[in-house]
């Protein structure tokens, strides 16, 4: 085992893609992705988070359980927690989410869908309660 992973363990806990990289085809994770480098293809990080750094430019469709946009993702991105879209983020595409921040400043050019998680509610989409109180 290398002396880097002997002192630091969790160094397998997630992926890292550099500046410096260039990736074309499809990634499938199951651990966090850090993305700062290119990526045309595919992402798909099961149950884990995406992080698109500030560096980071994606042209794929992205699937997550959260997503983390600091760079820009031209493509679909779907999560079953929450896409934040920061300050720095540029996304192009359609989203679907379980929840969304997004920053004053960030770009976002596409359809958003927040998904409930609750399937037990008997209010129908777009027929939701308001207390005028």
């Amino acid at each position: 085992m290398s002396q880097l992973i002997k002192q630091n363990p969790g160094a397998l806990s997630s992926l890292i893609i550099g500046p410096a990289m260039t990736i074309k085809g499809s990634i499938h994770s199951k651990t966090d992705v850090f993305l700062d480098g290119v990526v045309e293809g595919e992402l798909n990080v099961e149950g884990s988070r995406l992080t698109i750094g500030p560096h980071g430019q994606v042209l794929a469709n992205a699937r997550a359980r959260e997503m983390d946009i600091q760079g820009i993702i031209t493509g679909n991105v779907e999560t079953t927690g929450t896409t934040s879209i920061r300050e720095s983020g540029k996304l192009v595409g359609d989203v679907k989410t379980g929840g969304i921040l997004i920053e004053l400043g960030a770009v976002v050019k596409g359809t958003i869908e927040i998904v409930c998680k609750s399937k037990s509610s008997s209010v129908e989409p777009g027929m939701e309660a308001v207390d005028g109180r």
